[in-house]
């Protein structure tokens, strides 16, 4: 009776062991799966952050691409526009140099037109053979018309504004004179005629320009 009950208490002792066995059993592989759980868990936490990261550095390297870009741009505009400057600047300096290349050829020229205009009024007040007079005068006269011709298809325009106006931007007034018969600030006499090339002055007119007699109402530009 003894020998039976041992036997059935190793028994008992024996089931109860294999359901210990059993329970941690099956703790450990709850463990074990709430472990992986939360591994995974993880690993989906963390895959969406470094997407955003990635994101993140792909926007920054484009909005960098694209201000390089524009400042290249504004870099090639800037260029282009000082380019055009400069084309027109050398279009203008040809243009110049071709209207006014003989510019200070001219300013050598004119005195000699004045040596000739001068010695043609000095013939004509001489006295003496008057053949050999006129033969001078007409010799001079037409060497003086050759090189004005010359000079005048070169761009060459004469300045004699006896009885015009007087203009400051053409004249140079050596001189006023009372004069009852010319409207004031008008040219009575040009002393030396004046030249302009193109349509710029070489030389200003030497004028003397009327004004009113003394005592007589009207404006007078004295600064002539």
């Amino acid at each position: 009776m003894a020998d039976s009950d041992q036997s059935n208490e190793q028994k008992l002792d024996a089931e109860l062991d294999a359901v210990a066995t059993a329970a941690e059993s099956d703790a450990s592989q709850a463990d074990a799966s709430q472990a992986d759980a939360s591994q995974a868990d993880a690993s989906q936490a963390g895959a969406p952050e470094a997407g955003d990261r990635v994101e993140a550095d792909l926007a920054a390297e484009l909005a960098a691409a694209v201000e390089e870009v524009a400042k290249y741009r504004d870099v090639a505009l800037r260029a282009e526009a000082e380019m055009e400057n400069v084309r027109r600047r050398a279009a203008r300096d040809v243009e110049h140099a071709h209207k006014f290349g003989i510019e200070k050829l001219i300013q050598n020229i004119l005195p000699v037109i004045d040596s000739l205009e001068k010695g043609i009024e000095s013939a004509e007040q001489a006295s003496g053979d008057e053949g050999a007079t006129k033969a001078i005068i007409e010799g001079m006269n037409l060497c003086l018309k050759m090189l004005t011709e010359v000079l005048v298809k070169e761009g060459l325009s004469i300045v004699d504004p006896s009885g015009e106006p007087f203009n400051p931007n053409l004249h140079q007034a050596m001189s006023m004179v009372e004069n009852p018969d010319m409207e004031p600030n008008s040219v009575v006499a040009v002393m030396q005629k004046g030249y302009t090339l193109n349509e710029r002055l070489v030389r200003p007119a030497m004028v003397m320009v009327s004004k009113a007699p003394a005592g007589e109402s009207g404006a007078v530009d004295e600064t002539v």
